[in-house]
């Protein structure tokens, strides 16, 4: 589980296909000696599990490995190698929930529609899958490529964000254009609450 708070912008350094799927090594920030072998790792809001780790004279690196199914539902079919990664650790017990509760389950891809530059702020709008639109509300929690982020505005299936400096310098959202797709996420809440409600009515 993680908060959506990206902790550090990572590097993709080889890709490589395998039978499962794609193996990806990532440069890394953090230390690896300090999460073993099998540690969860939010990629771009995908969850994966370490498969391999060192902490290199050229840096440190971590590898992860990208099953078919994850790579038919994200955006993780068309990493490149240079591409920058938002990163986050597995949430531990105790620590600071900055962002929201996210599980790195993507739910679909959200497509860019519109971006707005202003001087302390930038406007993203995206228009989501039919299926996850239900599920993003105004005002309420969405996360967007591993951050989280707040919507400001819904209307069928567009949605929108303002993206404050210190976000565009931490993550890669400084690099999203119209066009891209994005791991979209949303709020874990909305789904058990849509799930309790089919029911209500059913029952």
């Amino acid at each position: 589980m993680f908060t959506g708070i990206v902790t550090d912008l990572g590097e993709i350094l080889a890709i490589d296909k395998i039978p499962a799927g794609m193996r990806t090594r990532i440069r890394t920030a953090y230390d690896t000696n300090g999460f073993d072998i099998g540690a969860s790792i939010s990629c771009s809001g995908v969850c994966h599990t370490v498969t391999a780790k060192d902490n290199g004279s050229n840096g440190n690196w971590f590898e992860v490995e990208s099953a078919a199914e994850t790579l038919a539902l994200t955006n993780v079919a068309s990493w490149k190698v240079g591409q920058k990664l938002n990163l986050e650790r597995s949430l531990t017990m105790g620590a600071e929930l900055g962002g929201h509760l996210v599980l790195g389950h993507v739910d679909g891809l959200a497509t860019v529609t519109k971006r707005e530059d202003h001087p302390d702020s930038v406007y993203f709008q995206f228009e989501a899958p039919a299926e996850a639109a239900p599920f993003i509300a105004k005002k309420g929690s969405v996360a967007l490529d591993g951050t989280s982020l707040t919507v400001n505005e819904v209307d069928g299936l567009l949605f929108s964000v303002f993206l404050i400096p210190h976000t565009l310098e931490v993550t890669t959202w400084s690099d999203r254009q119209v066009g891209d797709k994005i791991n979209l996420e949303v709020d874990m809440m909305a789904r058990y609450a849509a799930r309790l409600a089919e029911f209500s009515k059913t029952g």
